[in-house]
């Protein structure tokens, strides 16, 4: 596996950003040289992409984060769309070090970050919402501190995402499979309107049980929790489409618009149409 190491004292620099559809399904990428690195956040469809021999084939779902210097391009057709992001590292020093193992996690006061090259996201909601708001600082401060400082956080989070536990290294055994199995299991029913009691029973706990064990777990209740992950998803549907907003709360498991936007209110202090103006919708074709 060939993992990026980046040190993260000081922000990564910021170059340009977008969002790509495929005009048809015969679009094939353009060939060219790339100066700088390439973050490609995978919505829809495959791409087909080359980076001089290595041929990578990006499904939906994925990233793939392209080395500078070397020619790029299409080997294939590819029906997708995708969010970039061009970036450097350090005052145009592009040469991270690079492992072919997984190294070490750094430790909490270490300002590093490991990426592999390629991989699948764990939550790409998150990181369609924070690609959405480097778009948006982009578009609207023009401010380098605040784009350069944005880009190095939705990188921080992607590193979180695959790397770290979310303080789940304390717990060992069974303890860390329920756990994990819980969180996996909200994660295939967010969105349906899922109750604790339901999760309980799926597991064979009482309600009580299962709702003081993941709170010691990760400090929230389960109920917060089930919330929060469908209104980080609410939070990508917003931002990414033009789907009506009652439309949305139905998707994720609301009954009816006004609940859901009491709840999206409570949790973002912002309506959904309020949050969807801050993040409107832009598709750059460019790239």
């Amino acid at each position: 596996m060939d993992i990026l190491d980046f040190e993260v004292d000081r922000p990564l620099q910021f170059h340009w950003c977008g969002k790509f559809e495929a005009p048809d399904a015969d679009w094939i990428h353009m060939n060219r040289e790339l100066l700088d690195f390439e973050l490609i956040i995978m919505t829809k469809g495959t791409l087909y992409i080359a980076a001089d021999q290595e041929h990578y084939v990006v499904h939906e779902g994925e990233y793939i984060i392209i080395s500078p210097p070397c020619r790029q391009y299409g080997y294939q057709p590819s029906d997708c769309s995708f969010y970039w992001v061009h970036f450097s590292y350090h005052d145009q020093r592009n040469d991270p070090v690079h492992h072919t193992a997984a190294p070490g996690i750094p430790g909490a006061d270490e300002p590093r970050i490991l990426l592999p090259v390629q991989s699948k996201i764990p939550r790409a909601d998150r990181l369609t919402v924070l690609t959405k708001q480097l778009q948006n600082c982009d578009i609207k401060y023009r401010n380098m501190n605040l784009t350069n400082y944005t880009l190095t956080t939705l990188l921080c989070e992607l590193y979180s995402q695959l790397f770290l536990s979310g303080g789940r290294t304390a717990m060992k055994g069974e303890k860390l499979q329920l756990y994990s199995d819980i969180v996996d299991y909200i994660s295939w029913r967010i969105r349906e309107p899922l109750k604790v009691g339901e999760v309980a029973a799926y597991f064979g706990y009482n309600e009580k049980y299962i709702t003081t064990f993941f709170k010691q777990v990760s400090g929230v209740s389960l109920k917060t929790y089930i919330t929060n992950q469908k209104m980080e998803l609410a939070k990508a549907m917003l931002t990414d489409s033009l789907e009506p907003i009652a439309q949305i709360g139905y998707d994720i498991g609301f009954s009816d618009n006004h609940n859901f936007s009491n709840a999206f209110k409570k949790a973002t202090g912002q309506s959904p149409s309020e949050y969807r103006s801050s993040y409107a919708e832009r598709k750059l074709f460019h790239q």
